[in-house]
């Protein structure tokens, strides 16, 4: 665990690194889910640096507490009990305003390309539900170093407020990869389709698919949303794209 300072605070952040063979690797800002930084997290993490990535994980609610302070107090395998948990961080989501967040996104890819593990150049970024309108800021925001974007069940990446996240895309460079849950409320294929046309209004190299039978939430194996197989397709994605964009030729 790191810490990286903000213009609104510290933040606590997962810091992996291969455990085999020698840096220094690609770096990659893995964004949360609502959950926040956990022990499951951690293992997404090491399996996406176990690819040869060097991969930051920040705990993008630190103004609302530490990651032991945020980590739910209970199993979430049933709706019930993920519902619960969810009604008490939505409030966390709606303060952490685009206003915040592009600047925590600025300070996390600053820390990640200062790393001494981190080979000098384009780095990657991938979101999980909320992560996945961060992911979508934080490639807007540095072109110049974001080459890989990837958001995995996301939400509201298409809405009609000034600052929908799907605006980034306009001032974006990198190749994204979008795997959306099937009859998701917070993303319905209205919203899928416009961002497909929004990716290739701006010329942008994209996939934008929806996981057939795969519910919002589906690459969290630490709540009932888990869906195996499209888990294991979205991994199987997200290193097509990043080998390509971070690591081609090695």
């Amino acid at each position: 665990m790191i810490t990286i300072e903000t213009p609104d605070g510290t933040a606590e952040a997962l810091l992996v690194t291969p455990s085999e063979g020698d840096g220094p690797w690609p770096g990659v800002l893995l964004l949360m889910d609502v959950f926040g930084v956990r022990p499951y997290l951690e293992e997404m993490a090491r399996r996406v640096a176990s690819w040869g990535y060097v991969v930051l994980v920040p705990n993008v609610f630190y103004r609302d507490g530490s990651v032991a302070e945020l980590l739910p107090q209970g199993p979430q395998d049933t709706p019930q009990e993920r519902a619960a948990y969810f009604s008490v961080a939505k409030p966390r989501i709606a303060r952490l305003t685009s206003e915040k967040a592009v600047p925590d996104l600025r300070a996390y890819l600053e820390v990640l390309e200062s790393r001494t593990e981190v080979r000098p150049g384009p780095v990657g970024v991938v979101g999980y539900c909320m992560g996945a309108r961060l992911a979508m800021r934080a490639a807007g925001e540095r072109p110049d170093l974001v080459a890989a974007c990837a958001g995995f069940h996301g939400g509201q990446l298409v809405t009609d407020a000034p600052d929908s996240p799907h605006l980034a895309l306009a001032h974006a460079t990198a190749e994204f990869c979008f795997g959306h849950a099937d009859h998701d409320r917070s993303m319905p294929p209205a919203q899928v389709r416009a961002l497909g046309e929004a990716l290739a209004a701006h010329g942008l190299t994209a996939t934008n698919e929806v996981y057939p039978g795969a519910p919002h939430g589906f690459t969290m194996a630490d709540t009932e949303a888990y869906h195996e197989e499209a888990t294991e397709r979205h991994y199987a994605a997200l290193r097509e794209l990043l080998d390509r964009t971070l690591r081609p030729g090695n």
